[in-house]
This record gives structure tokens, C-alpha cells and sequence, in this order.
């Protein structure tokens, strides 16, 4: 099922794929935002009654600006933006509204974190946290592999590379488990690049068939849909192939640009992602 070329997407004016100038000073205009609801629209979804919570962590590792005194200033950024937002951010566009920090002057940190989240916020139409972490207070970050049984060892044939949720099935008494995978492979909507996740399911309902649920991550290797979308799929597919009782999807993409997005989506607010990193992040 890779993407018609001629559907609208909302990216088709975006800066992907083309070349730009790159801002130095700060300019919000840049952020260029992208309606959820048409590629939700191909999955049946509706605005006002979404099956699922969730937000898209970001996490920023090229971020800079001054100091009133003009000394650079560095620091991890990490955005959450919330599923329910009309309007996600196209990545490149984010790259380079973080860049035009650089030679901007800031009174302190607090004033940073507070522009950024008003920028995304309007850009996404809803609430967006933003957390900065300088590097002068020595933040750390954790990676590690999920709590769960990894199925990328399954011994199989696979030969259906575009979304196929036939591949899903499940049956027999309820089970909670948490499944995961490294062969997640995606591509951009607009340019076609490779992008590369570990996509992991919890969820608690009859068992999932753990042969079928490696060929159906493996048939997202063609197909072109950004980050977020792909994971919304996977969720709606297991959801209405498997019907388990309760379900939480997220994927830990690598990073491209200096950013990495890490989708979540849950059945309900009590099922949370593990956010340590992939060991690829």
C-alpha cells in the first residue's frame, strides 16, 4: 500500500526534498505544520473520536543559542506533542526553526523553553511540552532493550512488503505481553528516504500470532508514510484484526537532522511508553 503520489498528504509545499537558506536568528515562520486527519481519513479515524490517547516525543540534539553576552549555550531538547493535536510538524522544518536559535540571544533557558513551546504549540494546535536540558548540567540518557520477548529470531519467509493487515491474527485464551521488533522500516512521505525504528506492542487480549505480527512489521519496508502515520496504522490494524482488550503501540525511530520522533499511541491513559532510548538512538 505505498502512497499515491498524487493523493494530497499536506507536505506537498513543505521545505523536504528541496533546497533552502538557513536561518541563524530566530524565525517561527519556518515550522510548517501538517493536517493529521487527511492521512487519518485512509484509516477510517475521526477527529472527534479517536481510539486512541498518545503523544509524539521528540527528542532535539542540535540546539544552540546566546547568552545575553553572546557566549553559544547548549542543550538536549525534548517536545511532547499531544495525538490529539490537529496538526503535526514536519521534521525538516523543525531542523531548521532550531537552527535559526544560533546567533539569537536569550535572557536564559526559561525564555528558550517558553518560545519553543509557544512556536510548536501554535504550529500543532494544541498543548506542546518542551523540556531543555543544557549540557552544562550533565544530563544523561538511557538506553536500553524493552521488557519483553523480541520476535526478530522467528525463522520465516516473508515476501509482502507494503501494509498488509491480513497478516494479522490472533486466537485462543488472553494473554498480556509486550512484543518488539528492530526491522521496522519505513520511508518519508515526500522524499523516499529510508527511516529506521524498533516498534514495540503491549497489549493484553488472545495471544497475537508472533510469526503473522514479524511479517506485517516487515511489509511496512516500502511503504511511504511519515513516523507518526505509521504507527497510527499499526495500532488501528492490530486493533481491528486482533481485538485484544487493551493495546499500546510506540516506535523509537533513528535519528535524522539532529531529531528523533518516537510515536505513542494507547488504548487508554494508563498505558505508558518505556522512553529509554533505542540502542540505535
Amino acid at each position: 500500500m505505498n502512497t499515491d503520489p498524487h493523493r494530497p498528504h499536506g507536505a506537498e509545499a513543505s521545505p523536504l526534498g528541496q533546497p533552502v537558506a538557513y536561518r541563524d536568528t530566530y524565525a517561527p515562520e519556518l515550522l510548517f505544520p501538517i493536517a493529521r486527519q487527511l492521512k487519518r481519513d485512509e484509516l477510517g479515524l475521526r477527529a472527534d473520536a479517536l481510539p486512541f490517547v498518545g503523544e509524539d516525543l521528540w527528542n532535539a540534539y542540535e540546539l544552540s543559542w546566546l547568552d545575553p553576552r553572546g557566549k553559544p549555550v547548549v542543550a538536549i531538547g525534548r517536545f511532547r506533542v499531544p495525538a490529539d493535536s490537529p496538526r503535526l510538524v514536519e521534521s525538516k522544518s523543525l531542523k531548521l526553526y532550531l537552527n535559526a536559535f544560533n546567533q539569537q540571544r536569550f535572557a536564559g533557558v526559561e525564555e528558550v523553553r517558553e518560545t519553543i513551546a509557544r512556536d510548536l504549540s501554535a504550529a500543532a494546535g494544541g498543548e506542546v511540552r518542551v523540556a531543555l536540558e543544557p549540557l552544562a548540567q550533565r544530563p544523561q540518557r538511557a538506553s536500553a532493550y524493552p521488557e519483553g520477548s523480541c520476535i526478530d529470531g522467528l525463522d520465516i519467509e516473508i515476501d509482502r512488503y507494503q501494509p498488509d493487515p491480513g497478516l494479522l491474527r490472533a486466537a485462543g485464551p488472553e494473554v498480556s505481553e509486550t512484543l518488539y521488533s528492530h526491522l521496522l522500516k519505513s520511508n518519508c512521505l515526500v522524499t523516499g528516504q529510508p527511516d529506521w525504528a524498533m516498534v514495540v506492542v503491549r497489549y493484553r487480549g488472545p495471544a497475537i500470532d508472533r510469526e503473522a505480527l514479524l511479517r506485517y512489521v516487515v511489509s511496512f519496508r516500502q511503504h511511504n508514510e511519515f513516523h507518526e502515520q505509521c504507527v497510527e496504522r499499526v495500532f488501528c490494524d492490530i486493533r481491528a484484526r486482533c481485538a485484544p482488550r487493551e493495546l499500546a503501540v510506540w516506535a523509537r525511530y533513528t535519528r535524522r537532522g539532529g531529531l528523533d520522533i518516537n510515536p505513542f499511541r494507547a488504548s487508554h491513559g494508563g498505558l505508558v511508553a518505556d522512553e529509554r532510548m533505542e540502542v540505535r538512538q
